[in-house]
């Protein structure tokens, strides 16, 4: 998670994380990413259930119900994520919305003092729903949008899902939770990036998170669609314009981040530097301190039915079951040698990734994708950008 408009505008110092002594517990959400023990912050699904059919789902969810944890085996995993100092639970699915007991587990974590939030289609967002989460203590909704209305509603499978989300967001907003939007780009829906600034700008939407294809469940479909390389990069130069251009022209207090590419740090950096920026040296600071991809460490994943995986995306290698054995057990299982190695991941990459300079600040960007890609774990990102005299 490479945050735009902390280290391209400056509205996050390097001095910042620092002043909370950067452990997880301490740090305020919008520094988490800088914390230095790592604490993971985890993506429950906890439905595969799903109302839309979005063609780019990493779960692949939609249709009947498939076994899920229950009400009682989630608030023990709540109490076990609590203990372990787990610092954020997103709720996501399948859609959340789609679980009766949704408020429940939401507050349960909250009491807690973990961070509740959650990721959503935004279709169910009813007023009286908004209103009992925002009792209860989330943080925040995370809305999926994929473009303006007929782009987006070709992606998410369902007519007027578009319109849908827009009402949820209102709902959300209305109730006082703070909403952002997340985009994952391919070459479908690049050309829509300027149309959903302005619809930021018009509804007073805070965060957006634009994510890159993660070549997993449906959307290993989509693999073909990625963004080439050169896309990429002028769609980076694109969101950090428009960010700037939000926040130093127009005094927006918005906060814009990518999403797995880790690249777009040092390709930030680089651009900082051709533009004779004196905040360059405090940006390479922090984007040392983010450390790059941190599946298995800083961020993990436990599914409907308690298997607990390295992220969100990388369903494919399951570390244990929550119903089995403790959290605490299966994320510190020194038997496990593939976690082991994801822990230390920059000693185990190849090819470029193992020579760049950039390692410390990537962590050979993300694996998940590699694998997808290479059938190696440890094998090069495609989906890094960065020319070979940028990375020597």
């Amino acid at each position: 998670m490479i945050g735009i408009s902390k280290l391209y505008c400056g509205t996050v110092e390097a001095s910042d994380p620092i002043r909370y002594g950067r452990r997880s517990k301490s740090l305020p959400a919008h520094l988490l990413q800088f914390s230095e023990d790592k604490k993971p912050v985890i993506v429950w699904n906890i439905t595969s259930r799903c109302n839309l059919k979005c063609v780019h789902c990493y779960a692949s969810a939609g249709g009947a119900k498939t076994k899920e944890l229950s009400t009682k085996q989630g608030l023990d995993l709540i109490s076990q994520l609590k203990d372990y100092g787990v610092p954020v639970i997103l709720f996501s699915g399948g859609e959340p919305f789609m679980r009766q007991d949704l408020v429940r587990l939401v507050k349960a974590a909250a009491d807690s003092g973990i961070r509740a939030v959650i990721s959503s289609n935004g279709t169910l967002i009813t007023k009286d729903m908004a209103s009992r989460l925002a009792d209860v203590g989330l943080s925040y909704i995370g809305v999926s949008l994929d473009g303006m209305e007929d782009v987006n509603d070709r992606f998410r499978g369902v007519q007027g899902a578009f319109k849908k989300a827009m009402d949820g967001i209102q709902n959300a907003m209305a109730s006082g939770i703070k909403v952002g939007l997340r985009f994952t780009m391919n070459k479908r829906n690049y050309t829509e990036i300027p149309g959903i600034f302005d619809l930021m700008e018009k509804e007073g939407i805070q965060r957006i998170c634009f994510y890159h294809l993660v070549y997993t469940g449906r959307a290993r479909d989509l693999m073909a669609e990625d963004l080439t390389h050169e896309e990429t990069r002028k769609t980076l130069d694109l969101i950090m314009d428009r960010t700037r251009e939000m926040i130093e022209k127009k005094s927006l207090g918005v906060e814009v981040l990518t999403v797995d590419n880790h690249a777009d740090g040092p390709y930030l950096y680089l651009r900082m530097v051709k533009e004779a920026d004196p905040r360059a040296s405090d940006v390479l600071e922090l984007l040392k301190m983010n450390g790059g991809n941190s599946s298995g460490l800083g961020i993990g994943s436990i599914n409907w039915d308690g298997d607990v995986y390295p992220d969100q995306f990388w369903r494919n290698h399951r570390l244990g079951n929550i119903i089995e054995k403790n959290f605490r057990e299966i994320w510190e299982d020194r038997s496990n040698e593939f976690l082991m190695k994801l822990k230390d991941k920059k000693s185990y990459v190849k090819g470029r990734c193992q020579r760049c300079r950039w390692l410390d600040v990537c962590a050979g960007n993300f694996r998940a994708r590699a694998e997808a890609a290479t059938g190696d774990p440890w094998g090069e990102d495609p989906a890094c950008y960065l020319g070979e005299e940028e990375i020597r």
